[in-house]
Order: structure tokens, then C-alpha cells, then sequence
């Protein structure tokens, strides 16, 4: 029976991507060593991050002035390092769900934060809208996808500040404007590579503002001097996501990622609407294109195991939703066919034809 990979993270991947990853970890570049074993300062190295570094700029038409850094940690160390870099005095944080709210938990430590608006009241069911920005505030944070409660800020913000974004898993869906981004970073293993990588990129010459010390390793002028090279990078990690990174440029870059991820989203969210026995959980306007949540009607709730069950035994995998929202979700990153999506369609149609 086919799978189908709705696991919010570590997620799908482009079978060719781990097929290009598996064989490059029995054999790399025609070597006879494997990329587990490869010193990451090896010459036959060195071009995958410069093509990596490459491919990133030119799918997401980076201006000059930007870097960008191949680091360890996941997005949550980039919680911390992103106060101890840009916080002097005062920062702004959008608070849109479990991990806006972390983020803005570690820059409490380094100096006044205010929060400019919050989701919390209705469980995170909606994006903030017009609400004010701080013109005093060093920065806006903001995260661009939450993948618990199924919300997403499809555009660019304008930002009198500087704007900061974790766009842990829905980089490179669409195209987006990087100028108005001081920095953008993310864990990779949603929608760009496995998991051990995460990807940073930062203005050049926003950094080195703030008085205080910064340890050595947490500091982006750190990296950006050493290409992404000052301690030993994830070397398979950044293979894969060079691998995914070419895999999008051969299919027409992130602006047919973004015509896929809509048609994805359109055809499931229909189902979810047209179904007697589900219900979306996020407000139509604030719908993320890549985590799509939906729960059983209230009449309905006894039949949430069942259908699990079902979905499981129908080769739908990863679908059950978060403890904080419970029911379902479906995370349809890039490589997440149409198919697998009209799969999970049928599977809701039959269990609706069952009760």
C-alpha cells in the first residue's frame, strides 16, 4: 500500500532528494568515503555549501547585503541568539502560537519586550491584524507559519523596525520579499532538508549594533566571517537540503511551490468545508497553506480514534493532530503531491459514507 508522508516535521522530502542523500552516504562525489565520514573542510565539500549558499539566493532573490548561514541549534537556539544580536533596549513580538510565544519567552531575558498582539484568546485560531508596531522597539518578531494551529501571514509585513521572521516551515511555498526582513530564519526539517540543519538569513549590516558581550558561537558576525565554517556545520543535513534546493529550482522555483501549495490547499480545504463530520479549526482568512488542521463536529467526537484508525489503515500517516488542538492535521509541504492529498480527501469521504 502507498503512504502518504502529513507529518508535520521531520517531514516529506522528495523521494529523489533522500534517494540523492542515501547514496551520497555510501558513497560521496565518487570518493569511496562516505558524507558521514567526510572532513567538512574536504575540497569536494566546499561546493555544496557555495551551491547551496547559491540556490538560496537565487530562489528567494536575496539582495546583496544578505548571508546566509548553515548553523545547529533549530529555531530554538535562533530564539535566543536573535535578542543577544539585535535586542539593546526594547523588542516587539507577534504572539501567533506555542512558538512565537517561546521566542518571545527567551528575548524576556535580554531586555523589555512588548507584545504587540496575541491569538491566545481564541487558542491561536487567527492571525492579529492591525495592531501597532513600536517605532522605539530595536525589532518585530514574527512567525510566518504555526504548525499546531494551522495559521499562516501569507504576505510581507511593512515594518517601520526592523522586521525579524521565523519561517521555520513555510520557506520557500512562496516568493517573499527579503528587503524588508532584517533577518529570516528557520529549522530545516519542515520544508528544506532533514532534521540537524537550520538556516539563517541576515543583513550584514544590522549586525554588531548591541553594547553587550556575545559569546563567540552565538554571534551571526561569527558565521558570516566564516562562511558557516567556524565549528564543523551538519554536513549531511545541508547535502539534503542542496538536493531539495535544486529539486525546487527544477520545478519552477518557489513561485510554482506556491501554485502547489494553493492547489493542495484548495482541494483539501473544500473537503474539510463540504464534510459532515469535520470542521477546520483555523479562521478562513488566517488558513495556512501548509499545515492544514481540522477536528470532527462536536456531534461527532466519539469517532476520533475511528477514523485515525481508518485514515492509518488507508495509508494516511501523521495525521492526527496536536495535543494543544487535537483532531487532525495534514502538514502539505513541497514535495506533498496532489495526489496524496486527493488520497486523504477520499479517505474523508468514505469514513463520512460509514457514519
Amino acid at each position: 500500500m502507498k503512504k502518504y508522508n502529513f507529518n508535520a516535521g521531520p517531514s516529506i522530502l522528495p523521494r529523489e532528494v533522500i534517494e540523492q542523500t542515501a547514496q551520497a552516504c555510501l558513497d560521496f562525489n565518487g570518493s569511496g568515503l562516505s558524507l558521514m565520514e567526510i572532513s567538512h573542510r574536504a575540497k569536494d565539500f566546499q561546493p555544496v555549501v557555495d551551491e547551496a549558499v547559491a540556490l538560496f539566493k537565487e530562489l528567494l532573490n536575496i539582495p546583496e547585503g544578505y548571508s546566509v548561514l548553515f548553523l545547529g541549534g533549530g529555531a530554538s537556539l535562533e530564539f535566543c541568539m536573535v535578542p543577544f544580536n539585535f535586542l539593546e533596549k526594547k523588542a516587539a513580538y507577534l504572539n501567533t502560537g506555542v512558538w512565537a510565544t517561546k521566542a518571545e519567552k527567551e528575548a524576556k531575558a535580554f531586555g523589555e519586550v512588548v507584545e504587540v498582539a496575541s491569538s491566545a484568546d481564541k487558542n491561536f485560531t487567527y492571525i492579529p491584524k492591525n495592531f501597532e508596531i513600536p517605532a522605539d522597539a530595536d525589532y518585530l518578531h514574527i512567525t510566518t507559519n504555526n504548525t499546531i494551529y494551522g495559521t499562516e501571514i501569507s504576505e510581507d509585513i511593512d515594518s517601520p523596525i526592523p522586521l525579524i521572521a521565523d519561517m521555520s516551515s513555510d520557506i520557500f511555498s512562496r516568493p517573499i520579499d527579503v528587503s524588508k526582513y532584517t533577518m529570516i530564519y528557520g529549522g530545516a526539517q519542515k520544508n528544506l532538508a532533514m532534521a540537524g540543519l537550520t538556516f539563517v538569513i541576515v543583513k550584514e549590516d544590522a549586525l554588531g549594533k548591541v553594547s553587550r558581550h556575545i559569546p563567540t558561537m552565538l554571534d551571526y558576525r561569527t558565521h558570516v566571517k566564516k562562511g558557516s565554517m567556524f565549528n564543523t556545520p551538519p554536513v549531511v543535513p545541508i547535502y539534503s537540503a542542496l538536493m531539495n534546493l535544486r529539486y525546487i529550482k527544477a520545478k519552477g522555483g518557489v513561485a510554482a511551490m506556491q501554485k502547489l501549495a494553493e492547489q493542495r490547499a484548495e482541494i483539501l480545504y473544500a473537503e474539510i468545508d463540504r464534510n459532515k463530520l469535520f470542521v477546520g479549526t483555523a479562521e478562513k482568512d488566517s488558513r495556512s497553506l501548509m499545515n492544514i488542521t481540522f477536528v470532527l463536529k462536536p456531534e461527532y467526537q466519539d469517532l476520533q480514534d475511528e477514523f485515525l484508525k481508518f485514515a492509518t489503515s488507508q495509508g494516511m500517516v501523521g495525521v492526527k493532530g496536536h495535543r494543544d488542538v487535537g483532531g487532525f492535521r495534514a502538514s502539505c509541504y513541497n514535495a506533498m503531491s496532489i495526489e496524496g492529498v486527493q488520497a486523504l480527501v477520499k479517505c474523508m469521504q468514505e469514513f463520512e459514507a460509514q457514519h
